[in-house]
């Protein structure tokens, strides 16, 4: 049995209409890069995909979602055949479908979800705004390869939000609830039998605790165990290092291997 957080106490929650403001500023800047990186173009962030496959994979998301929250499930028979259809179109089409549904339906109404603390509205609300400053990177990160021009900042809110999104509800909850997701980390595992390993995570005064167990990961706030590294910075790069999208302006001290460990545990409750 797990202690999950109450989603209306984690430390960096903010209202739904700050959610719905970043996603569509994201979505902007993901459709405008996409346009200038052409739909061919590699993604460096994504090895092996090109724009056209970036941007079919955010509009496959929107639209699981709009029928998830119209048909009170999670549609069976995906993903649809999208071949033929013009990608960006595709793109504008079910993101206006998306947004119809979250402002529409409104962030108290039931919805289903993957994270089952939170069976409503408002977790997509987050969730999709989330997922958008993600691919609106890697949307800027083909663009900048074909045209030199600069990747976006990102809020430091919505970064510190997303930090403590992917720590508490990916690799704590998705560590627990799919455990054969979690069995297929690469690589050596370094918590000990019984033991209070952690790694502490560090951004705009806020801490989270991973603690590594052997069958998943408890992930809190605050300072608790054996800290072994701790890794920081300033909101922005450190969310886009949780989501492997780069290194720089982030910092650890302590043992690397643990620093490692983290981003190697993260990689297996994230894909």
């Amino acid at each position: 049995m797990f202690d999950w957080p109450d989603p209306l106490c984690e430390a960096s929650a903010m209202d739904s209409s700050r959610y719905l403001q970043s996603l569509d500023a994201d979505f902007t800047l993901l459709r405008t890069a996409a346009h200038a990186a052409g739909l061919d173009a590699p993604v460096p962030s994504c090895p092996g995909w090109t724009v056209t496959d970036l941007v079919r994979h955010v509009a496959e998301v929107y639209l699981h979602k709009t029928l998830a929250m119209q048909l009170g499930e999670f549609p069976g028979d995906w993903p649809p055949n999208f071949e033929g259809q013009p990608p960006l179109e595709l793109l504008d089409h079910t993101y206006a479908g998306l947004v119809e549904e979250l402002t529409t339906r409104g962030p108290d109404a039931p919805a289903p979800t993957w994270y089952k603390p939170e069976p409503t509205v408002s977790f997509w609300f987050r969730r999709m705004a989330q997922e958008t400053v993600i691919h609106r990177i890697d949307a800027e990160l083909a663009a900048r390869a074909v045209t030199g021009q600069a990747v976006s900042p990102i809020p430091d809110d919505i970064a510190a939000d997303g930090v403590g999104e992917v720590l508490i509800r990916f690799l704590g909850y998705g560590s627990s609830t799919w455990p054969e997701e979690f069995a297929a980390l690469k690589g050596p595992r370094l918590e000990r039998p019984g033991g209070d390993d952690t790694v502490l995570v560090e951004t705009a005064n806020v801490s989270w605790t991973v603690s590594p167990r052997p069958d998943h990961v408890d992930v809190h706030t605050g300072t608790d165990g054996d800290v072994h590294a701790v890794v920081g910075g300033d909101p922005a790069p450190l969310l886009t290092w949780l989501w492997g999208r780069g290194e720089e302006g982030v910092w650890w001290t302590g043992d690397q291997a643990w620093a490692d460990y983290l981003r190697r545990l993260l990689v297996a409750t994230t894909q």
